[in-house]
């Protein structure tokens, strides 16, 4: 038998909690510390959606990447049924499901979101970017390849709807990766010798500096570059916990599609 607070504490040798960004709040966010957990979802967010997910499937505990709490992002002044926040938080309280997030913590850690980026898209001895705060990697691939060919390959391996991207005119064969929105550090990542970045949540002219850098810029979007991360806390659970039952949230999915205009 198992605690949520045994959860938390193992998670954190994982994603141990001081390299956390002082601005993040990361953690047992919702429930008893003492609850007894015996079933698990695992989730990039936690979303009206999964919370019911959880519920269903007789989970007593949600672990998430995405904090269900963040002050920076919308200070909580209320729990109410007629706002989003507050009634996912009645949700889960009401029905005694509990919410671990780990989140800059385990962006940053090693074999956190952005190894299991790299991973995914079979970058070579991925290692962190100077100036990235730990939240980059920077490797190789096995051989050059054209944008032409790694475009269609991050799409399949990451599943996006969709992705935006700029050709440099450059082969890819050095590649940073940074789950989410790291796109301020594309100076950084040139600065390495890399010719391609991987990221997300990049705006418009961060496109047009790239291509006058000569760097190959890729937006993959924000969920497909930080889900892999699911499956590595799946694993890691299941290692810890042998005797617990550990799912994935199958309801959860990328949320943004992209129209393109017929020819």
């Amino acid at each position: 038998m198992h605690t949520v607070q045994e959860i938390e504490q193992s998670l954190y040798r994982l994603a141990p909690k001081d390299g956390a960004m002082d601005w993040d709040n990361v953690g047992h966010l919702v429930g008893d510390p003492g609850g007894k957990v015996f079933k698990v979802m695992v989730a990039l967010d936690i979303t009206q959606d999964v919370a019911c997910e959880a519920q269903e499937k007789g989970c007593q505990l949600i672990v998430s990447h995405h904090p269900i709490i963040n002050c920076k992002w919308g200070p909580l002044r209320a729990i109410r049924a007629d706002s989003g926040q507050g009634r996912l938080l009645m949700t889960l309280l009401r029905h005694d499901v509990a919410a671990i997030c780990m989140h800059t913590n385990l962006d940053v850690a090693m074999g956190g979101v952005n190894d299991c980026l790299a991973e995914t898209l079979k970058i070579v001895d991925p290692g962190p970017l100077e100036g990235g705060d730990g939240l980059c990697r920077v490797g190789h691939l096995d051989h050059p390849v054209t944008m032409e060919e790694f475009v269609p390959f991050v799409s399949k391996q990451l599943d996006c709807n969709g992705l935006r991207y700029v050709d440099s005119g450059r082969p890819v064969y050095r590649v940073a990766v940074g789950g989410g929105s790291c796109g301020g550090y594309a100076q950084a990542v040139l600065e390495m010798g890399c010719d391609t970045f991987v990221t997300a949540d990049l705006g418009y002219h961060a496109f047009l500096d790239a291509k006058e850098m000569g760097l190959n810029l890729v937006d993959a979007g924000h969920f497909p570059t930080e889900d892999p991360v699911c499956e590595k806390l799946i694993s890691y659970l299941k290692a810890q916990f042998p005797d617990l039952t550990v799912l994935k949230s199958q309801i959860h999915r990328e949320a943004i599609h992209y129209y393109v205009k017929g020819e």
